[in-house]
């Protein structure tokens, strides 16, 4: 979706707009990260003109990293009903981390370059349907729990991960202009430079404990769903037997990076055979808690719903069941 929204857009928006509005207008607080891919001034002003035909209307724009924590936390204490997330998932991670284990609703307008968790919650990846889609919610509210994963004391909705996948998102949160006019092909191309020049010859070194199991590796996924990310329009599965309400996680671990490894753990995720069955994975599913510690103390890229976050030495995973109300 382009920046400035089509004609055909605007009658739909119009159309959407006369709607006749429900008896209880709930109250929405929409927050904007105006940085993101696809988000204009003039786009948001047509989304909040038409979701105020539903409800009564609050837009806030994001101002730094984890403002939109804290205007979440706020909006606990000032009577919303619900949160719209309109950016891309890091927008929408910071959101469940100022909503979690509060009655609060959360809910997303894709913005973004991907838009995972819009497209595992089945909220359309156009603006304009997107928009349409939260107008009708106000007829058939029906909020629901879903669980939150955390590594540490950060939450995460559906993916966090140490090693090659968090290095590449690091990588590509610097240039957002080629991410953006490019998409899924720039992080192909990024991963590629990404493991021939670091992972190839001295990839970091982790040990990954769960249940009283060791296994050393280079990458550890920890998934709140099964899909990583997409490609175009096609999934990206990487855990398996995992869902966003079944109070488990699922883990991955990469054991070993090399010119044969790489190519066909990446094939798996294009074709029916699951990354998880690869001879150079170990995975694990119903996890609650998961810990990864450096084997040489060196600091691992880390990455929460696509956002690089930082680096660290150790990292513990868990699962809050229900943690998050959402709405969609």
């Amino acid at each position: 979706m382009p920046a400035t929204a089509r004609p055909a857009d605007l009658e739909r928006v119009a159309d959407a707009l006369a709607l006749t509005a429900p008896a209880k207008r709930r109250r929405m607080l929409v927050i904007v990260n105006p940085y993101a891919s696809t988000v204009s001034d003039r786009l948001k002003g047509l989304v909040v003109q038409a979701l105020a035909g539903r409800y009564e209307v609050d837009a806030v724009d994001t101002q730094a990293r984890d403002h939109a924590t804290a205007l979440c936390r706020g909006a606990r204490d000032e009577g919303y009903d619900v949160v719209v997330a309109f950016g891309g998932d890091g927008t929408l991670n910071e959101a469940a981390n100022g909503l979690a284990g509060c009655g609060v609703a959360l809910t997303c307008l894709p913005g973004g370059a991907s838009n995972v968790m819009c497209r595992m919650l089945g909220i359309p990846t156009d603006i304009v349907d997107a928009t349409e889609h939260l107008l009708h919610l106000a007829d058939r509210w029906a909020p629901h729990r879903m669980d939150l994963g955390w590594v540490d004391d950060r939450a995460f909705t559906f993916s966090a991960g140490l090693g090659l996948d968090a290095a590449v998102v690091e990588r590509v949160d610097r240039h957002p202009r080629l991410r953006t006019r490019f998409g899924q092909w720039y992080y192909a191309q990024v991963a590629l430079s990404t493991f021939t020049r670091r992972y190839l010859v001295r990839p970091p070194r982790m040990r990954v404990r769960h249940g009283g199991e060791d296994v050393e590796g280079v990458t550890t996924v920890v998934q709140n769903g099964e899909v990583l990310s997409y490609f175009g329009t096609r999934p990206l599965p990487v855990a398996q037997d995992v869902a966003l309400d079944d109070g488990t996680l699922g883990a991955v671990v990469l054991r070993r990076a090399s010119p044969i490894d790489i190519p066909t753990v990446m094939g798996r995720l294009f074709l029916p055979a699951p990354v998880a069955e690869h001879r150079q994975v170990t995975a694990w599913s119903k996890v609650t808690d998961l810990e990864v510690t450096s084997l040489d103390g060196g600091e691992i890229p880390l990455q929460v719903d696509g956002d690089h976050i930082g680096e660290v030495t150790r990292a513990r995973f868990s699962v809050q069941p229900g943690g998050l109300t959402m709405v969609a």
